[in-house]
């Protein structure tokens, strides 16, 4: 089992062995890595990388390679900047995805500031998705943690590829089913309480942080929502919010859905917005393994006092056997955990902070 760890200062990978993990080679070293991604489908490798002057760039290394190949980053089409529109210029690679099985080379890459692209060719090229684009709604989405609006969540059907639901902060989640030629918003339920209270079931204007599919029951969606957590048993058709017993917090970033079960989650929580830092400086994990009608915090292994770590979007992952968890935060700390996360054990304390981390 491998892993890989996009962090500020470049592309970390770990390699499991002895039951432990361990720091194998790194990438890019010095540069922000974005986002990262494994295509099962081939075994390749994606880095995209922020470097600010120089833009946006993404990389390619294919299965049994130890060089990259630097291929077409997502471009937007030139357009004159309007009152009541964002620029249409790339700034961040926030999300990548996998297309189906049956689409062999198909990527999603979901961007700053808030443009969907495919890539129907390993991604030597890619096309913006017009029909998201295009729609009137997108020039009220707001940024969410950054300045512009982003899309941080690509759920793709494992069942049905043309099925895909978006997260984006801040427009709320939108799906398509057929490929992305017609959309529809799906946030249903979700409530933002730091609008006004006439606006705050506005579907459009929701910031979901993270939204996660469950691949063995994929009409089961999670989301870590700006103001609590929420669950989706109809594929977004409706959402839930579940309540939390007093003393664990529901503000956060992130969410990994359990890839075998559909009632089994984690979560990692902060304070609140103003306080994005552990209650009471001890860092823990949210888990439910009943659908969100309870749930524990696990703390064994991780740091009870003075620890102020934040654990970003993509900062928390599960893998395929729903045993193996990794964890990372913007303080550069690596923890693992064997057996769901009831134990913890530190793999790292010293990693630039760390943007997202995924399993291959």
């Amino acid at each position: 089992m491998k892993a890989l760890v996009a962090t500020r200062k470049g592309l970390f990978e770990l390699i499991h062995t002895d039951n432990r993990w361990q720091l194998d080679q790194v990438s890019f070293l010095g540069e922000p890595v974005s986002m990262c991604l494994h295509d099962k489908r081939d075994g390749t490798v994606y880095a995209a990388l922020n470097l600010g002057h120089f833009g946006v760039k993404l990389h390619r290394r294919d299965e049994d390679r130890c060089d990259w190949t630097e291929v077409a980053a997502p471009a937007y089409p030139e357009h004159a900047k309007t009152d009541d529109d964002v620029e249409w210029k790339l700034k961040l690679v926030w999300s990548m995805e996998t297309g189906g099985s049956e689409e062999p080379g198909a990527l999603w890459a979901g961007t700053l500031p808030g443009g969907l692209f495919r890539s129907p060719d390993r991604g030597n090229s890619w096309e913006l998705i017009r029909s998201l684009w295009d729609r009137e709604e997108r020039k009220q989405w707001m940024g969410g943690g950054y300045d512009v609006p982003g899309i941080h969540s690509i759920c793709v059907n494992p069942r049905n590829p043309q099925h895909i639901l978006l997260g984006i902060s801040c427009g709320g989640a939108w799906k398509t089913e057929d490929g992305g030629q017609n959309w529809a918003l799906a946030a249903a339920g979700m409530r933002a309480a730091y609008m006004p209270p006439d606006m705050a079931d506005n579907q459009n204007i929701q910031d979901p942080h993270l939204i996660a599919r469950s691949k063995f029951a994929s009409h089961v969606l999670w989301c870590q929502h700006h103001n609590g957590i929420w669950r989706s048993e109809d594929e977004a058709a409706s959402w839930q919010q579940l309540q939390l017993p007093e003393g664990i917090p529901d503000f956060g970033f992130t969410v990994a859905a359990h890839p075998r079960d559909p009632d089994t989650a984690w979560f990692v929580p902060a304070i609140a917005d103003q306080k994005r830092i552990p209650l009471n400086g001890a860092m823990s994990v949210t888990r439910t393994r009943d659908g969100g009608k309870t749930f524990e915090s696990l703390r064994n292994g991780l740091p009870q006092q003075d620890c102020y770590d934040l654990v970003y979007r993509h900062g928390l992952a599960v893998s395929e056997n729903g045993k193996n968890l990794l964890m990372a935060s913007t303080t550069g700390h690596l923890w693992a955990s064997e057996n769901s996360g009831d134990d913890w054990y530190q793999i790292a304390t010293n990693l630039p902070p760390v943007y997202a981390v995924r399993f291959y």
